[in-house]
């Protein structure tokens, strides 16, 4: 759970950070596009990360896998977006619409986990 909510604060650095230099450095339309939606999804799915953290310590214990599909999420199709964004040949755009199958994995499991709560 350690490396799982440093990975994620890490991700939610790097998200200000990149999505800072893209919204001052980029001046193509279709860059910055790209770089917002990237930008947007990695700070959702950085709080997913650690709301489904908290959900694990709640006796869903399931939910403990989720973050594992967020982060791969964040790292194929938000990683996808920005290499696009700053320059990236096209063909990177492939891991895209892996990272978001990953995005809706971790959603299923999160799901999954807050159904087997007991009602409090």
């Amino acid at each position: 759970m350690r490396i799982t909510a440093t990975l994620a604060a890490l991700s939610g650095l790097a998200a200000t950070a990149l999505g800072a230099f893209a919204a001052h450095g980029l001046s193509d339309p279709q860059a910055k596009a790209w770089s917002e939606t990237a930008f947007e999804q990695q700070g959702l799915h950085t709080m997913a990360c650690f709301a489904a953290l908290w959900l694990s310590q709640q006796e869903a214990r399931l939910a403990r896998f989720a973050p594992a599909f967020f982060l791969v999420g964040i790292a194929l199709f938000c990683g996808a977006l920005y290499a696009l964004a700053f320059g990236a040949p096209k063909e990177i755009a492939i891991a895209a619409p892996i990272g978001g199958v990953s995005f809706m994995l971790g959603w299923c499991v999160l799901a999954a986990a807050a159904l087997s709560l007991r009602g409090r």
